[in-house]
């Protein structure tokens, strides 16, 4: 189905989230008057100077403490708007920046909610480096220039729903997982794609904790054509920006029709396997989390009905709830991928 149109002005070009919602609307001199310096300096990669020019997003978190490396710049300062519709971009009302930044489960920096945010400030992502393994003709260490700088960015709009019944609407910037993958070239014998993120006690607090319930690394899976759907997104940016580090920087996986703990963070290694891989909350409880963890709105999680959710923003006196949709809304694009399936079974 066909969307209105967006304007052609890049959402990497517009900041706070109430503006970025109202696209066609926006006019530079609208941006002067919203945004006071004080918004203006805390969304400093999304915010127009008063020429109308796009201010110079900053380095992703933990990078060198002197300028964004020039291809880093050069990545942000050309990224491809989302298209006019499904499925890579919905009408939907965006989740406030505040929200996605500040409202995550990263059990690596700790187990609330606001964990990640607050215990993240020493992450590094400088160096970074994904090991590549397994079943392809060409594996080794990449660092992040090598795996990121042959791909051209864009921007997708993604509802993201959460096992425990809350949903945002978020918009990313990446690329498509499908691309990567090619260039690896996977052996006849890669049919699924394992992923492990990083484990690091000094900056990631939640890792030494007494109270971790996660055998590290965290470990996550798709079978191959669900990791080659288009849909499925490298993501290194989040409404034009990078990625901070509790949204997993420098890179991180998104699958919009799954359950968002299958969206793994911090990417650090990458394996094809012939076999189904061990997953995370597939280990620690089966019966409540299923390899393939479909959002279905007739399969319920033994502590959270699955049928409606809860949009954020929501505060204690103002709750949205919303009907779940199977496959998150993404049906068209992926119900064929478990066609014959009993998806009460492979949940």
């Amino acid at each position: 189905m066909l969307i209105k149109k967006p304007s052609d002005i890049k959402s990497s070009e517009i900041t706070p989230e109430s503006v970025f919602r109202n696209r066609r609307e926006f006019m530079v001199d609208g941006a002067k008057a919203l945004l006071g310096a004080g918004v203006a300096s805390a969304f400093p990669g999304m915010a127009y100077a008063q020429n109308g020019d796009l201010l110079k997003a900053r380095a992703p978190a933990g990078l060198s403490r002197s300028a964004p490396a020039a291809w880093w710049q050069d990545k942000f300062s050309n990224i491809k708007p989302a298209p006019d519709a499904e499925p890579f971009y919905t009408a939907e009302s965006l989740t406030p920046y505040t929200d996605v930044t500040q409202y995550n489960n990263f059990y690596e920096f700790g187990m609330d909610k606001g964990d990640p945010s607050a215990n993240s400030s020493e992450f590094k992502a400088d160096p970074w480096s994904v090991e590549i393994t397994g079943a392809v003709a060409k594996p080794g260490k990449y660092n992040l220039e090598d795996i990121l700088k042959p791909h051209a960015l864009e921007e997708r709009i993604y509802r993201l729903r959460c096992v425990e019944a809350w949903s945002m609407v978020i918009p990313w910037i990446g690329f498509p997982l499908a691309d990567l993958i090619k260039r690896f070239e996977p052996t006849a014998n890669a049919k699924f794609v394992e992923f492990e993120t990083l484990v690091d006690p000094e900056t990631m607090p939640g890792i030494a904790s007494r109270f971790a319930i996660v055998s590290w690394p965290y470990r996550e899976g798709l079978r191959m054509d669900e990791a080659m759907n288009p849909l499925t997104l490298m993501a290194v940016g989040v409404y034009g920006n990078y990625l901070p580090p509790q949204n997993g920087a420098p890179m991180r996986l998104i699958v919009p029709w799954k359950y968002g703990f299958k969206s793994i963070k911090s990417i650090v290694k990458i394996n094809f396997r012939e076999t189904q891989p061990p997953t995370t909350w597939n280990d620690l409880q089966a019966n409540e989390y299923g390899f393939y963890a479909n959002v279905n709105p007739a399969v319920h999680h033994p502590r959270w009905r699955q049928d409606m959710e809860r949009r954020l923003p929501q505060t204690l006196f103002s709750r949205q709830y919303i009907e779940t949709r199977l496959f998150n809304g993404y049906a068209d694009q992926v119900a064929s991928l478990y066609q014959g399936m009993d998806l009460a079974r492979y949940y």
